[in-house]
């Protein structure tokens, strides 16, 4: 729920955002915290370039503008997160898709407990 407020507040105008705010107070007033929140951070070159070797025909037409205010809000959203225990990962210098060795070097690290705020920031392996 957190993701789409961020997204809300970078697409809506001022009154489409106070419904927003309304209904998100509404829907989210119950909400348990999460055990652990996994924050994925890139570098908004690796951004574009992951969008565009997906090639979805919708995202292609995303402003490079467009990416960076969306990584400046995320940033800006963790960098005060304190609902649950977060894992911030640097995945700038890995590839989950192409690479299963940076996968499972993710998985390792999964197994050891996460309190407060921790960062992950692997090398990557050669590929």
């Amino acid at each position: 729920m957190e993701k789409d407020r961020i997204f809300a507040n970078l697409n809506l105008d001022d009154a489409e955002l106070k419904l927003y705010e309304r209904y998100y107070g509404a829907l989210t007033a119950n909400l348990p915290a999460p055990d652990l929140v996994i924050y994925l951070q890139a570098k908004p070159e690796v951004l574009r370039a992951r969008i565009a070797k997906k090639a979805s025909r919708g995202e292609s037409r995303i402003a490079p503008e467009y990416i960076e205010e969306v990584a400046r809000a995320y940033e800006h959203f963790f960098f005060r997160y304190a609902a649950s225990d977060l894992l911030v990962i640097n995945t700038s210098d890995i590839d989950f898709v192409e690479r299963s060795d940076d996968l499972q070097l993710l998985l390792r690290r999964l197994q050891e407990p996460v309190k407060g705020t921790q960062y992950f920031l692997p090398l990557g392996t050669s590929e």
